[in-house]
Formats: C-alpha cells, sequence, structure tokens
C-alpha cells in the first residue's frame, strides 16, 4: 500500500512566508498526504491543500498527543508571563532569555503532539516537521516519535536547563532526523548536536508548471502601471536582520535612472519607505502587510528583476532564489554565501554583486534599462539544486522510521 506523506507546519496560521509554497506544492505532487497544522491555517492554503486533496488537520489525535499539546498551552502561557515580567533590561541576562527558552519547550511539545498525531491517523514511514524549533530535537523525538525535522537557521542557543532536558532525553536522538537547507546550517547544528543524525537538503522545492507566463507579466505590469520601457525590481519579504536593506538603501540613493520598486512584506522599515518617495529617480510601490501566494506571484510578474542582498556571512537557504528560479524572474544577488555564489556564478539570468558594496549595486540597477538578464529556463532550479516537489515528497515519504 502506498505509504502516507505526513507534513506538520506550525506556521500554517502566519500570512507569507514559503512553507505554505512547499506544503501545497508537495501536497498537489504526492497522495494521499496528510498536513498538520497545530495553529490552523490561512483561507487560502486551506483551500489549496483541500483543492490537491489533502488532510488538514488542525487538532490533536490521540490520548498523549492531546496531554502533550494541553502542556504546550499551558506552556507558552508561562512564556507570555515570563516576558512580561523579564523584559526589562534590569534583569539578569538569565532572567531576560527565560521566556525564550520557555517558548522553545513549549514548540517542542507543540510538534511532538502533531507528530503523534500524524502516526496515529497514517501509515507513514516517518512525519516530517517542516519549521522545526532550534532546541530540544531529543526530546521531541522521544516524546513524539520518530520524525524528520527541518531546521532553517540557528539564531540563538540553549541555555542550561533546556540543555539538560536535552541530556536527560537523550535517547531520542535515535528517533530524529535532522535536515538542514544548506551546509552552512548543517555545521551549525552538527557542532551543537554531534550526537543527532543530520544531512543537507534543500527545503525550497520548484516545478516547471510554476512558471509567470507573459500573459501574467502584461497584466501585472498594467496593473503596476509599468510602460514597456519601464524597468522594476522587487524586494519580496519580510526586512529581517539578515537583509542588508542600508546598501539596498545606499544603492537607491545613487540611482541616475528612474526606477520602480515593488516592496512586499511584513515588517518593512516605514522611515525607510518615506526616503525612498522622496528620491528623484525611484518609483516606489509598498505593499506593508503579510501578503497571500497570489500578491507575491502578481509582484514578480511585474519586476524585470528581483533583488536579494544579505550581510557577509549569512548562510540560510533563500526562499527567493528558489521564487526566481521556479517563477522565471532573473536575480540580482549578493555574494554573501561563497557556496552558493559559486553555485550561482556564470548563470546568464543571475548577476552578481559584492556583498555590501552599494555603489556596485546602484551600477547594475542603472544598467538594468540598457540590458535586462535572460529570464531563467525551465531548468533553472535543476541548475541550481533545488528539487521538484515530486523529487522532494519521494525523498521524505521514503526516510527512515
Amino acid at each position: 500500500m502506498k505509504p502516507t506523506l505526513v507534513l506538520v507546519e506550525r506556521n500554517a496560521h502566519l500570512a507569507g512566508g514559503h512553507h505554505h509554497g512547499a506544503i501545497i506544492a508537495l501536497a498537489r505532487a504526492y497522495q494521499p498526504t496528510v498536513v498538520i497544522v497545530p495553529n490552523g491555517v490561512t483561507a487560502e492554503t486551506r483551500a489549496a491543500l483541500e483543492g490537491a486533496q489533502a488532510q488538514v488537520v488542525e487538532c490533536s489525535h490521540g490520548a498523549v498527543a492531546r496531554i502533550l499539546a494541553g502542556a504546550a498551552r499551558a506552556t507558552e502561557a508561562m512564556a507570555r508571563l515570563a516576558l512580561a515580567l523579564f523584559r526589562a533590561r534590569r534583569w539578569p541576562k538569565g532572567l531576560r532569555r527565560a521566556p525564550h527558552q520557555i517558548t522553545a519547550l513549549a514548540r517542542c511539545l507543540t510538534e511532538a503532539a502533531a507528530v503523534r498525531t500524524g502516526r496515529r491517523l497514517a501509515d507513514a514511514h516517518t512525519v516530517t516537521v517542516l519549521s522545526a524549533g532550534e532546541a530540544l530535537h531529543t526530546t521531541a523525538g522521544l516524546l513524539g516519535g520518530p520524525h524528520a525535522r527541518y531546521v532553517h537557521e540557528i539564531n540563538t542557543t540553549e541555555d542550561v536547563l533546556l540543555r539538560l532536558l536535552g541530556r536527560i532525553t537523550s535517547r531520542g536522538r535515535d528517533r530524529v532526523m535532522l535536515l538542514a537547507p544548506t551546509d552552512q546550517v548543517r555545521d551549525d547544528l552538527a557542532s551543537l548536536f554531534p550526537h543527532v543524525s543530520c544531512r543537507t537538503r534543500p527545503f525550497a522545492v520548484a516545478d516547471p508548471g510554476d512558471r509567470i507566463s507573459e500573459t501574467e507579466r502584461c497584466a501585472a505590469r498594467q496593473q503596476a502601471g509599468l510602460k514597456s520601457a519601464d524597468r522594476a525590481v522587487c524586494l519580496v519579504g519580510g526586512w529581517w536582520p539578515s537583509k542588508d536593506l542600508a546598501t539596498i538603501d545606499a544603492a537607491l540613493h545613487r540611482l541616475t535612472r528612474p526606477l520602480t520598486v515593488l516592496a512586499i512584506g511584513d515588517p518593512l522599515d516605514e522611515q525607510m519607505l518615506r526616503r525612498w518617495r522622496n528620491l528623484p529617480h525611484v518609483r516606489l510601490q509598498a505593499t506593508h502587510a503579510a501578503a497571500t501566494q497570489a500578491q507575491i506571484r502578481d509582484v514578480y510578474a511585474a519586476a524585470d528583476v528581483t533583488v536579494l542582498a544579505r550581510h557577509p556571512g549569512v548562510g540560510k537557504e533563500s526562499g527567493l532564489l528558489a521564487d526566481a528560479a521556479r517563477l522565471g524572474v532573473p536575480l540580482l544577488v549578493s555574494d554573501h554565501d561563497p557556496s552558493l555564489s559559486a553555485r550561482l556564478r556564470g548563470l546568464d539570468w543571475v548577476r552578481m554583486f559584492p556583498a555590501g558594496d552599494a555603489p556596485a549595486l546602484a551600477d547594475h540597477l542603472d544598467r538594468l534599462s540598457s540590458s535586462l538578464p535572460r529570464r531563467p529556463g525551465r531548468s533553472a532550479a535543476q541548475q541550481i539544486g533545488i528539487p521538484t516537489a515530486a523529487e522532494q515528497a519521494a525523498f521524505l515519504v521514503c526516510l527512515p522510521r
């Protein structure tokens, strides 16, 4: 009998983010699929999942799973109380970190409950947590059962109590497979959790059928008020610390030719947006919100190029890169990650500039008025190592128990 693909996504209730596109693509590529969404799911994603005949599960199934979910809710309440009590800087650093540590435990309990629910509902070789916490991997394995965990980045570390809990639950390490989307994240995980199995596997998926058509492009550019000679770049997603908005800001101040900037995401820096609106060569269209997949697709369709600028040394996976390859949008990218730069160098749909170099970025933006990069071909995702949704589903469903 064909095994069931079981996915857990605790962030499915939050609008925006590349996890929505991933779970939808996987559900469309493989049946039967069960998607566990312990915190709920957006209406757009629910409709897409149900259209793909995936089973969407919001509540816990089984006595142990319900107990774990209840414990997670209680722990989240404790975290909120701790945040209210210890957020002031007068408290020692250990106490100010307590809310985060308690939140990490709550997330672990939520994931364990979801894994147990998935294993109860389906004859799955494994359950995959698509946006797993950065800590307590063995605890999640011991409480929830065998599963794979995608860890996208390491922003913090376990303090003494969480490390102690990890040692107490070390028997759970044989029940967990850590999946890192990049080699740098894998190396970070291996240094922090040397006894837990870990391998590199891209999280982003692609499908040639995702490509934006010329009809879509024309409609999106018309809606944005762009003429055929107008040049537009897009900045998609929230302006998080890993993104180098200061370099983009400085580059836009150096422009000598007109450029439309399409910014969409949450959070955005309103003060920076106000400066851009007053620049002589910038025409800004900003959507300050957690956008739907349809809105994001429209922005990509209207743009000639998407811009990806990060600080040097940032080595986590970029959903923007995957978007560019699968949708067919040229990419202007910083050389912040040597491994990524090596994969992109020489591709005719990619233009690269030194990370943090505003004059170089401004020069690239000015040159768009006379020379556009080629659009990525249908094999672009394969060129840079991004699997199709069907390949990813086959990989996940065959992971060992």
